[in-house]
């Protein structure tokens, strides 16, 4: 039995993955695992240099090592599972897998919407508030609003979490994408979703829209403030401070909402699930380097660090 009382008769789901791509298989496996493996591993390098060198202890700093660490997490999530099934003949996972997976990567989707408007805030403070930069973004308020953050998505992802146990799967059980997605989900449900695609709608305005206007609102004042400097040099400073920033609002919110208006369009199957890969493989590996080709402070650390190595 499961919540609500109904009966549970898909124990598991097939992931359709890329299995009707044979051709293609060995290619996307290889490069799945290195842009994995590349991930992960600069990610984890980010993260380790920050704590490493005092130079890098920031505000910026500090909430890119947390997008890091959710970025690894919201990648395993889905990435392990599909390497595995690359080398699987029946590309399945169980009920419990199922809705592991999509906790943890909403909780981490969600986490992140909430990280990159706080990541917006520090922007507006550096730029349009410098001389108070450093009280406003106190130790402090950097770890409630990187806590806060977590909490935000869990609590969110915990919603859906409950309403999934409410739903009940006869079959049919294939999943199209290569990892599961709330939208797939519910168009196996044989119970009505009618509530829990309210919620989502909810979720969607909570989490995406208001994060997207409060982003807009940070700036739209620091563009103000950019345009009150007068020298050319300064101006230019300030803009590039707030680039890499952008690039990744930008890749995270255009790429996720292509993904799910193609799934929840009539559109190509084979279209979609090679967006989602898209989004889910490559576009994560891209935040980190973004953050260090375009972060002079974290280029420098990796110089002097190289240099340290050299002296050994």
């Amino acid at each position: 039995m499961i919540g609500g009382g109904n009966i549970m008769e898909v124990s598991h789901f097939i992931l359709l993955g890329f299995s009707d791509f044979p051709k293609v298989l060995a290619v996307l496996f290889v490069t799945s695992l290195l842009t994995y493996v590349m991930t992960v591993t600069w990610e984890l390098c980010l993260i380790v240099l920050i704590r490493m060198d005092s130079h890098l202890h920031t505000p910026m700093n500090f909430f890119l090592s947390n997008l890091s660490f959710i970025d690894i997490c919201c990648v395993t999530s889905t990435a392990s599972k599909m390497l595995s099934n690359f080398l699987q003949k029946q590309q399945t996972i169980t009920f419990v897998g199922c809705i592991v997976q999509y906790f943890i990567f909403s909780t981490m989707g969600m986490s992140e919407c909430c990280l990159l408007t706080a990541m917006a805030y520090d922007q507006y403070a550096a730029i349009c508030k410098p001389l108070l930069y450093l009280s406003i973004m106190s130790p402090s308020l950097c770890g409630r609003m990187a806590l806060g953050a977590c909490m935000a998505g869990l609590s969110g992802s915990l919603s859906q979490l409950c309403a999934l146990l409410q739903l009940h799967f006869c079959g049919p059980n294939v999943i199209n994408p290569f990892f599961c997605d709330m939208p797939q989900l519910l168009i196996l449900s044989c119970t009505d979703t009618l509530f829990v695609k309210v919620m989502l709608a909810i979720l969607t305005v909570t989490y995406g829209i208001t994060n997207v206007f409060i982003i807009m609102i940070s700036y739209c004042y620091i563009i103000i403030s950019i345009m009150k400097i007068t020298s050319a040099k300064g101006r230019s400073k300030a803009f590039n401070t707030c680039v890499s920033h952008l690039m990744t609002i930008s890749l995270f919110y255009i790429s996720g909402v292509s993904v799910y208006l193609s799934s929840s369009s009539s559109g190509s199957l084979s279209f979609d699930r090679f967006a989602s890969f898209f989004y889910i493989v490559v576009i994560l590996m891209l935040n980190p380097l973004i953050y260090s080709l375009r972060n002079r402070d974290i280029k420098d650390a990796l110089k002097n660090l190289q240099k340290k190595r050299g002296h050994c």
